[in-house]
């Protein structure tokens, strides 16, 4: 009866014909657009399907020159007049690539009688017992009798169904009382179980096939909300997940690839799976890209990732007192709400990307745009968050990030509300600047590192590995980012002997600024709820802050990610000549163990040494000890010296930590000599290391595969060893893995020139 063509995704501007007959025009990119074509097909014969696109650059280029909208210096101007993906304008870690075409799903669906047009699933949790309600609205052209059949299949099998009839106001609600119920849990706190929800739309006249229309979902089961109380350094901004307070580690997600189409499954998956496998349970969806597709939100379901996610806004301004406009955001808007809320791994609805920031610190109070300031506050202190309410009243908004909840009242501070931190990159402070920060959520900080080398050989030539090159240049959208790492580089490290141990300094130099930041703000859990670096991944080869690079390879900080953020975490605050040793415990069980520490030289003799007890309440941090070691450190020795923390369980280690007395750059730093010896178990290799001196950021790396390591990057002192694996490439023998493998520190890249 009727036949629906329905585009779930056209990018953006473009007409669509079918059979010579014009069915409408689109200009959202993050809209599902459907037409009645049932009039126009040839069902015998065949149908031709047109779809003609226009240049988004050139609409944007028309469009400012009548009103010019400031926007993000490396993009094209223009791109917020069009709702399209802001950083396929330009971003400062992507190209100027503004593709258009078909990016989702085209199909016919056919329907008699009826069909589901809105379904809301709310969960009603009470002493341990959960009901799942659906509300089922209906569109109907016929006045048969009609019913709404929810079955719920349980993670272990079983199935619960329950129906109801559908009277003349089109809707109804469904009851379905789940027994036993299993919760989800974010990742560290318990399992992902998740429900397959199936609702039918049918007949209630026997005489005709009864089903009319059916809809599957996955839901998990629980509760959450952003909880934000006054407490003694302001008002706390955490998420509770069953009644749990969570600690909110991650990082920041960007488009997967500057054309969308090119997103494969697996990619996909490799991204996310090693996001949880470095401990995450955080993405922050950033509001430059666009609402990612069911596939994603599907893998954030099953590995325990709740999402942060914006609205399409950023870091520009919007011409959202046009009625036009703001109701073509509207639909947009209400489409990905209803289309996103059943998500068990949905957290939070946030507003934009730094823009009310903008208004008060990037120089957009200027008289011109005073109507324009009036028309963001309308939208996103009261528009857009009643659409929120409306659509989705169980999961919270948050206008803006950074953001205070005040407009335009400090929205980048550190008493309420979350915080992005760039002073460290942008402003070039040192990485000790970190822990003069107390924010309430980091949801932004980072610093940059190149790519890997076999990423780095994809786009640049051996004649081009130099940082000033023209081809690495290009491959370096901060405007002074090749600089800033520099810089930073050589107040940590020595000048590299060489490019490659150019690539290798600016990776282990990243990992060692981020950790210095998420290791101070694990040791106040009580004041700091979340953190999320910038940025996990990347969407071309690329000099960025990602901890993934754009084929999914780890970088040092992906590998330091698996560390400070572990559940347990030893850290060491050192001010020179004291080191503070502390235990963070994210597990909701206390913790008891030991430290062993001593003071050493860097060829492994011990100058002093002992040990402290540990116990740690849950969700906490403790200062297990403070050493002063005024009495050990000489003007001789400063450079040679090593401070090392051991945790352990009984007789079973945990992990370790280092501190020095002196930046990096100055350690009287002699060859390792690492010996390294290679076994090969039921497709494991193994990998043993043992140090003859202090060998700093250890890189492990086997020579034409790419392989994961269990861990990767440490430091080894004097004396100890390490065992490491990863799966053997496959076609690989462990002779070969022998004869590939190549061990890289900090050692190995300055230049040790004999003497003249």
């Amino acid at each position: 009866e009727k036949i629906l063509l329905v585009c779930e995704g056209l990018d953006t501007l473009a007409t669509v014909v079918l059979n010579g007959h014009e069915l409408g025009h689109t200009d959202n990119m993050f809209r599902r657009y459907e037409w009645e074509v049932k009039s126009f097909l040839d069902i015998k014969g065949a149908n031709e399907l047109t779809i003609t696109f226009y240049s988004p650059v050139k609409y944007t280029a028309e469009k400012q020159a009548i009103r010019p909208l400031p926007g993000v210096l490396q993009a094209i101007p223009g791109g917020p007049h069009l709702r399209k993906a802001p950083c396929q304008f330009g971003w400062d870690w992507g190209p100027q690539l503004s593709p258009i075409g078909i990016w989702k799903e085209i199909r016919l669906e056919g329907y008699n009688e009826a069909r589901i047009s809105n379904l809301h699933f709310q969960q009603k949790h009470d002493s341990g017992n959960v009901t799942v309600e659906a509300r089922v609205v209906v569109q109907r052209w016929e006045e048969t009798p009609i019913a709404a059949v929810v079955r719920i299949t349980t993670p272990n099998g079983e199935i619960i169904e329950k129906d109801a009839a559908i009277t003349m106001q089109d809707e109804v609600v469904v009851k379905v009382p789940i027994p036993n119920p299993e919760l989800w849990w974010p990742n560290g706190y318990g399992g992902q179980p998740l429900y397959q929800v199936e609702v039918s739309l049918i007949r209630q006249d026997p005489s005709k096939e009864g089903l009319l229309d059916q809809h599957r979902y996955q839901v998990g089961l629980r509760t959450i909300e952003l909880r934000q109380k006054q407490d003694q350094w302001g008002r706390s901004f955490v998420f509770v997940v069953n009644g749990i307070p969570i600690l909110c580690k991650g990082s920041n997600w960007i488009p997967a690839d500057s054309f969308p189409t090119r997103i494969t499954d697996e990619y996909l998956e490799c991204l996310i799976r090693s996001a949880a496998e470095t401990h995450q349970n955080m993405l922050r969806v950033w509001g430059g890209g666009f609402y990612e597709e069911e596939r994603f939100y599907d893998l954030c379901d099953r590995y325990g990732i709740l999402v942060w996610q914006e609205f399409i806004f950023s870091c520009s301004i919007y011409p959202l007192d046009d009625p036009e406009f703001t109701e073509n955001v509207r639909l947009e808007v209400v489409e990905n709400i209803r289309r996103l809320r059943h998500r068990a791994s949905l957290a939070l609805w946030c507003g934009n990307n730094e823009m009310e920031w903008g208004w008060v610190d990037w120089n957009w109070n200027r008289p011109e745009l005073q109507d324009l300031k009036a028309a963001y506050n309308q939208f996103f202190h009261h528009t857009l968050p009643a659409w929120c309410q409306t659509e989705d009243p169980d999961h919270s908004y948050w206008p803006s990030s950074p953001s205070s909840d005040t407009p335009f009242v400090d929205p980048n501070g550190q008493r309420q509300g979350d915080s992005h931190y760039w002073d460290v990159w942008h402003g070039r402070k040192p990485f000790t600047a970190y822990r003069d920060q107390y924010p309430r959520f980091m949801s932004e900080f980072g610093f940059q590192a190149l790519p890997p080398l076999a990423t780095i050989r994809t786009y640049a030539d051996e004649a081009d590995w130099n940082m000033t090159s023209y081809i690495m240049e290009q491959h370096q959208k901060n405007a002074s980012g090749n600089s800033l790492m520099v810089g930073q580089m050589l107040d940590t490290f020595r000048l590299p002997k060489d490019f490659v141990s150019m690539v290798y300094l600016s990776m282990v130099l990243q990992a060692e600024g981020i950790r210095f930041g998420v290791e101070h703000w694990r040791r106040h859990p009580d004041r700091v709820a979340g953190i999320l670096y910038w940025q996990l991944n990347d969407c071309w080869p690329v000099a960025s802050w990602s901890s993934l690079d754009y084929f999914g390879r780890w970088k040092a900080l992906h590998y330091a990610a698996r560390r400070f953020y572990a559940p347990l975490m030893l850290s060491i605050e050192d001010k020179t000549p004291e080191q503070g040793v502390y235990v963070s415990n994210d597990w909701l069980e206390p913790w008891e163990g030991t430290v062993n520490w001593s003071l050493e030289t860097l060829e492994g003799e011990v100058l002093t040494s002992g040990h402290a007890p540990v116990k740690v309440a849950p969700q906490a941090s403790t200062l297990v000890c403070k050493l002063d070691f005024s009495n050990q450190i000489t003007y001789d020795n400063l450079r040679k010296l090593i401070f090392i923390a051991e945790l352990w369980q009984g007789d079973q280690f945990v992990t370790r930590q280092t501190a020095y007395f002196v930046p990096i750059k100055h350690l009287s730093l002699t060859d390792p000599a690492i010996t390294v010896n290679l076994q090969s178990q039921k497709g494991e290799l193994i990998v043993e290391l043992i140090s003859h001196s202090l060998a700093l950021l250890v890189e492990v790396s086997l020579i034409g595969a790419d392989v994961v390591f269990s861990d990767n990057y440490f430091n080894l002192p004097s004396g100890r060893s390490i065992q490491i694996s990863s799966p053997l490439p496959v076609g690989w023998t462990l002779s070969r893995a022998q004869k590939e493998i190549r061990i890289c520190s900090v050692y190995d890249s300055y230049s040790h020139r004999a003497p003249l």
